[in-house]
């Protein structure tokens, strides 16, 4: 047999030692925002969850995020968790003019410390740090920079609402 023979040969051994593990694996994988084994699903758990308020512009715009982001719909649910948050943030100037000594750029970095509680107390159920970093450039225009780095703060507190969202889901997916 030559080469030019042998190669469909080698595709379809390939192909059935790639899907062999499929059927093992199938009953695996569990969708996130999948039922919790009872009539509830993780959107729904999402929505009882109460955002204790965060001190400060940065944690204004984050907590606005977080409550849009866990329970969008508007409806006052009972809250069964309590999600407490603090941020700290700082300001990174990467770039200078040589010519000026200003710097010509910035960049937002926010930590954010979050911890899930049940409302009754007990135990946190998801804890952690999530971090993320916006960058805007600067000018020689003061409230140009102040908008700039306005904006730069929500971006932030958009990532991190996304991130905390997703970490929180998860660990109410995984309670079940």
């Amino acid at each position: 047999m030559s080469l030019p023979e042998r190669r469909p040969q080698r595709r379809a051994i390939a192909l059935a030692f790639a899907l062999l593990p499929a059927p093992l694996l199938a009953g695996c994988i569990q969708p996130l925002y999948g039922t919790l084994g009872t009539d509830q699903d993780v959107a729904r758990e999402l929505q009882t969850v109460s955002v204790e308020p965060i001190p400060g512009m940065l944690g204004h715009y984050l907590a606005n995020e977080l409550r849009f982001g866990l329970n969008g719909t508007g409806s006052e649910v009972p809250a069964k968790y309590r999600l407490g948050v603090t941020v700290i943030e700082t300001v990174q100037t990467p770039l200078l003019d040589t010519v000026t000594g200003y710097p010509t750029a910035a960049s937002v970095v926010v930590y954010a410390d979050y911890r899930l509680l049940p409302a009754a107390g007990g135990a946190p159920i998801a804890e952690g740090r999530v971090t993320t970093l916006a960058s805007y450039d600067r000018t020689s225009q003061r409230f140009a920079n102040l908008r700039a780095a306005r904006d730069a703060e929500i971006r932030d507190a958009k990532t991190l609402a996304g991130m905390i969202r997703t970490r929180i889901a998860a660990a109410l997916a995984s309670r079940g």
